[in-house]
């Protein structure tokens, strides 16, 4: 009887063990056959020659080569993105910032500005481009016609290289929603009584803000550092379908310079090489920012064990 028993309870936390795993299955399928699959083969590409239309050779390294040595365009496009990612991070952090604190006060209608904010975040790039070309329209566009009113005349936003790149950025801070309300969450989950402590020391808004807030969630500002530094650096959508990489190229954007290669030019081997470059270019960065982060990311954890090591130096002192 114990034998069977035995057996039975083996197999019953065989069956639990497996179990969860049923759960995820669907998951993990997913990104087998679409994340990892498509990431093996475009390395695999990015060694040959592969035009849509005729049969793949093997070329080696001859497409980095290329990529380095012998594409002006390749340089030009990184720096265009670089310089829309130096503008849009800060930007972007900043406004989802501002815009979770004001939705943490203790208002009337606040639930309703939740939505409002958070509701871009929703709606698909394609809408929202046509969205910001209807504003932006040098001749017709809303924008244009406010200022109007206030004897300005303004400027041909997608269509003068001056304005271009500026008017990408616009509309890409767009939907800063979930950002907002991942700031919110972090917001919200800080003690009122170290609030309280500072505002019965003196401390002022400003002082409580920067002392007691912004250390609190630097772990989150940690995260949309990085998830903001890929998001721009991968911008494509608002690029495509507002400029098509003008006026002049001077939003010709990476993302734009690996898709025309793919699927304007049918270079899909090269197109894998500059893909290739830019998960290392990426790769680097977020492995700096989390290397850079250890000097002015906040961990409570962290605190606790460093406050619990002073302690016991201080009552070793005290035996002294």
């Amino acid at each position: 009887m114990r034998n069977i028993t035995t057996k039975k309870t083996k197999s019953y936390q065989l069956v639990n063990r497996k179990v969860p795993y049923l759960f995820i299955l669907p998951w993990i399928i997913g990104f087998l056959v679409f994340t990892l699959g498509p990431l093996i083969l475009s390395l695999i590409m990015s060694f040959y020659n592969w035009p849509i239309t005729s049969e793949p050779t093997f070329v080696g390294i001859d497409n980095y080569k290329t990529m380095f040595t012998a594409d002006p365009q390749f340089y030009k496009s990184i720096i265009i993105t670089l310089k829309f990612a130096a503008i849009f991070v800060p930007l972007n952090l900043a406004i989802a910032l501002i815009l979770a604190l004001l939705i943490t006060q203790p208002l009337k209608g606040m639930k309703f500005f939740r939505t409002i904010f958070y509701l871009p975040a929703v709606v698909s790039g394609v809408a929202i481009s046509i969205i910001w070309g209807w504003i932006f329209n040098s001749e017709y566009g809303i924008l244009n016609y406010l200022l109007s009113f206030l004897g300005i005349e303004g400027p041909r936003w997608l269509v003068d290289p001056k304005w271009a790149l500026l008017t990408i950025v616009i509309a890409s801070a767009w939907g800063v929603g979930i950002m907002m309300l991942i700031f919110y969450t972090n917001i919200k989950g800080i003690p009122a009584e170290l609030y309280e402590a500072a505002a019965i020391d003196g401390a002022g808004p400003f002082r409580q803000f920067f002392s007691i807030t912004i250390p609190s969630i630097t772990p989150t500002i940690l995260f949309n550092v990085i998830t903001s530094v890929i998001g721009a650096l991968q911008q494509l959508t608002l690029v495509l379908l507002l400029t098509g990489g003008g006026p002049l190229k001077s939003t010709y954007f990476y993302g734009l310079y690996v898709y025309n290669n793919a699927f304007k030019h049918h270079q899909l081997g090269y197109a894998s090489a500059n893909a290739w470059f830019m998960f290392i270019v990426i790769l680097v960065l977020t492995m700096l920012i989390f290397k850079t982060s250890s000097t002015w990311v906040f961990y409570e954890n962290e605190v606790k064990k460093e406050g619990k090591k002073g302690r016991r130096k201080n009552e070793n002192i005290k035996r002294i």
